[in-house]
């Protein structure tokens, strides 16, 4: 019953919610990833994570991701971070994302999870408000 009502939990959130093993393959991907990103679970689940990282980010992450495995810490702690992520279609989006270590019951590290909201509107919004700014 516990397990039913955590994932359905996981699933109605509102924002995105992305979990990938270790080696950065999505395991889980909630409706709201599906609303952000415009890739359905089916075609997310099993991939990896570049699948939504846009190429000119991915040396970053995966160094940042490395690095969080392997001292079992994060240099965001939780802190959310603004970033560039890819929609299905191809087009960037600004994401506001926070990420976490989850750890099996020994504490060891299984994977990373990471929760993400759309804020290219606001981000759009505030760029073109500094341009009329300065205009």
């Amino acid at each position: 019953m516990t397990d039913q009502l955590d994932a359905r939990i996981l699933d109605d959130v509102a924002d995105a919610l992305i979990y990938s093993d270790r080696a950065g393959t999505i395991t889980r991907w909630n409706r709201a990833s599906t609303a952000l990103f415009g890739i359905s679970a089916d075609e997310a689940l099993g991939q990896n994570l570049d699948l939504i990282i846009p190429e000119h980010l991915r040396a970053a992450h995966w160094k940042g991701f490395e690095a969080a495995l392997a001292t079992g810490a994060m240099k965001l702690a939780g802190r959310p971070t603004l970033t560039r992520a890819l929609h299905k279609s191809g087009r960037k989006l600004y994401i506001e994302m926070t990420f976490a270590l989850v750890r099996d019951a020994g504490g060891a590290v299984v994977g990373s999870v990471a929760m993400a909201r759309d804020v290219t509107e606001r981000i759009e919004r505030e760029r073109a408000a500094r341009l009329a700014q300065n205009s």
